[in-house]
């Protein structure tokens, strides 16, 4: 599971009571963009179109220097404002002119301009800021990861505090270039096309632009020395990988894998529509983390993810994300079957193409190894809650979801919906309630029923339920999973379970899937 550090309820209301009385009422932005799960992630009055940030990283300290310019809009006329931030700031400016600004709560950065913003008015702001990633802690944790020979910054739900100041919710997405400037003799990996890189007095620049919309939490960074290769696809896209040139005995696997994400990203066109993005690859660094996260156009691998070979699943499972969950991103984190639950059924998918099982076969595995009293059934996917949003059943039932709805509308309207959802939302926002309607409008069916069983039913579906969504009749049984046949796919499958476990708890059903 993501870690987590935004407040809780009651802690956000206590935030929005220490407004200043002398603010007039509206005209000071929330400290939290309003989602349930996390009050105080994201920020209100303002939507950010546009990132520009200026780094220099010294992997021996881990010493980060900032510069972030911030293009956005005024919502709502504020006289003050917030970004989500946990470094030194030494400097704010808002429109050329200095503003002030004070810190409250773990990672909130109070600017008050010079003069208050109009609605609607365009915004700059300019943030000077400098500190060691690592030694930030909220919660007695850190998103920045050290490495031998440098640093990463790759996190979910929340990263971006640790190494630029945000308005840090999936919902105000922005385009981004970012510019790093490191030792020669190491590289700096970030999202999208490498546009330049230049050397000067012993400092490498790397200069990397993102121009499709990207959530903050899909934004990374990786300082290390790496092997990259490079290559271009069909239709002409970069394709970068990068490998820390220490992985040790999980260095083969990483490659045999991560290599193979064209090939992987070409079979999902056909299966998604359009690659939503000019740039693709993957990384590796050497990190100790066992998780991997769809950081946008470059995924983010630990090695742990090849400790037993090569694993061409993971990446299909990140690839997926690019379509689902981030080009269409979650209105709301209660809204995470969007992203898990079709990821995981691409891997279904793939094992499908591949001869290792179909998509059926999988679903009726999974039925069968969770009994109806197993508290696997208790998670609601279409709603799991901020203790269950990275539950395996959010997974596995989530997948489920989609195969009942592949039996329930037939083949052909299944994959029709599979690929227009994301050209109907691309580079937006969306909840499960407006899939659901996507999906009954598409089809022309009532799927209503269908979708509160499978995805908000606290309970396994009874044996009707699960027969009108085709499982086999061998899957019913409570007591059957001995006698449904393992797909050849599922060890692999299995594998990925933790690809968003990060440690600090153990999702329920991850205990002896691989080992069945």
């Amino acid at each position: 599971m993501h870690r987590r550090f935004i407040v809780p309820s009651a802690l956000a209301a206590t935030l929005l009571l220490a407004i200043p009385a002398a603010a007039s009422p509206g005209t000071v932005g929330a400290p939290g963009i309003g989602d349930p799960y996390y009050p105080a992630s994201g920020n209100g009055g303002y939507d950010i179109s546009h990132y520009d940030l200026r780094l220099k990283y010294q992997p021996t300290t881990d010493l980060l220097e900032g510069t972030a310019t911030i293009l956005a809009t005024a919502t709502q006329e504020l006289s003050r404002f917030n970004l989500d931030f946990g470094l030194d700031v030494s400097e704010v400016r808002v429109n050329g002119r200095k503003a002030r600004f004070a810190t409250s709560g773990d990672h909130e950065l109070e600017v008050t301009p010079a003069e208050p913003l109009a609605k609607g008015k365009a915004v700059s702001v300019v943030v000077r800021y400098a500190g060691k990633p690592s030694e930030l802690k909220i919660n007695g944790w850190t998103a920045w990861a050290r490495t031998p020979d440098g640093g990463v910054a790759a996190q979910e739900p929340e990263s971006a505090v640790w190494w630029y100041p945000s308005n840090d919710h999936p919902l105000d997405k922005a385009t981004y270039d970012i510019s790093v400037s490191v030792p020669d003799g190491t590289q700096a990996i970030s999202n999208g096309v490498l546009q330049s890189r230049s050397s000067k007095l012993g400092w490498t620049r790397f200069n990397w632009r993102s121009d499709k919309p990207q959530a903050t939490y899909l934004t990374t960074l990786a300082v290390g020395k790496f092997d990259i290769t490079t290559d271009w696809t069909a239709d002409g896209l970069p394709v970068l990988n990068a490998y820390s040139k220490d992985l040790g005995p999980n260095a083969g696997a990483a490659r045999a894998s991560i290599e193979r994400t064209t090939e992987v990203a070409e079979w999902l066109t056909e299966v998604f529509g359009p690659y939503p993005y000019k740039a693709l690859g993957g990384y590796v660094p050497n990190v100790t983390s066992g998780f991997a996260l769809e950081t946008q156009t470059r995924p983010f691998y630990s090695p742990k993810q090849f400790a037993n070979g090569a694993n061409v699943s993971v990446v299909v499972h990140e690839i997926a994300h690019q379509w689902y969950g981030n080009s269409v991103s979650v209105d709301g984190w209660k809204d995470i079957w969007i992203n898990e639950g079709f990821a995981r059924y691409s891997q279904w998918l793939w094992s499908e193409k591949e001869g290792e099982g179909t998509a059926q076969e999988l679903a009726d595995y999974t039925y069968a190894q969770h009994p109806a009293d197993d508290p696997f059934w208790e998670v609601k996917p279409g709603d799991p809650g901020p203790d269950n949003q990275f539950d395996i059943a959010v997974y596995d039932r989530g997948a489920l979801a989609l195969q009942a709805l592949r039996n329930e509308v037939g083949k052909e309207v299944f994959f029709e919906l599979l690929k227009g959802w994301p050209a109907e939302h691309a580079h937006g926002n969306a909840n499960v309630g407006d899939f659901v309607r996507y999906a009954e409008r598409v089809s022309g069916r009532p799927l209503a029923a269908l979708f509160d069983t499978w995805l908000y039913e606290p309970s396994r579906p009874a044996a009707p339920a699960a027969a009108d969504a085709g499982l086999a009749e061998a899957a019913l049984s409570a007591r059957s999973a001995a006698w449904v046949e393992r797909p050849a796919s599922w060890k692999k499958i299995a594998a990925t379970n933790t690809v968003h476990d990060h440690g600090d708890r153990t999702d329920r059903g991850h205990a002896g899937h691989e080992h069945r």
